[in-house]
């Protein structure tokens, strides 16, 4: 015969397994996230030699023309300058041999009237596409600059890429 003590005990038991397979839960929370960055490339591979040739001695005003390349993520503002070379005197860029030396200057245009530098209005700005951007270096060297010994004169130039 079935008596309450049992029912008891039984209904006990099945409330046991019910509650046991709920006995709790957690939970937390977690970020979906992505940073984006912009990004511009200059490099030597991509850059070109403002190179002068083989001049005979005179008081010629040869020019010339290099080029850098500048790759920007699209949309990013960047600006491209060019410091005063590893032989400035003060006054003027100079190619050099020994102790002589050959004044120049670099322009962004071919008529040679916007001058290149390193601040201000003598920076190149632009905004990037994704894609390679030709940035041209014109150079000239002063009437009469070339009326020097002969030889092979040189600077070095650092173009700076900030963005």
């Amino acid at each position: 015969m079935f008596n309450f003590k049992q029912m008891g005990v039984a209904t006990a038991m099945a409330l046991g397994f019910v509650m046991s397979a709920h006995a709790g839960s957690e939970t937390t929370t977690f970020n979906v996230k992505i940073t984006i960055t912009d990004n511009c490339t200059i490099t030597g591979l991509a850059a070109s030699d403002v190179d002068f040739g083989s001049v005979v001695r005179s008081n010629t005003a040869p020019d010339a023309q290099g080029n850098l390349v500048v790759i920007c993520s699209s949309g990013t503002p960047y600006t491209v300058g060019l410091n005063n070379g590893a032989n400035y005197n003060g006054t003027l860029r100079t190619m050099i041999l020994g102790t002589n030396q050959i004044p120049y200057a670099l322009y962004k245009d071919a008529g040679r009237t916007d001058a290149w530098g390193s601040a201000g209005t003598a920076l190149f700005s632009g905004t990037g596409t994704g894609n390679g951007v030709n940035l041209p270096v014109y150079g000239r060297i002063s009437t009469g600059a070339t009326n020097v010994p002969a030889g092979s004169y040189i600077d070095t130039v650092t173009a700076t890429l900030s963005y």
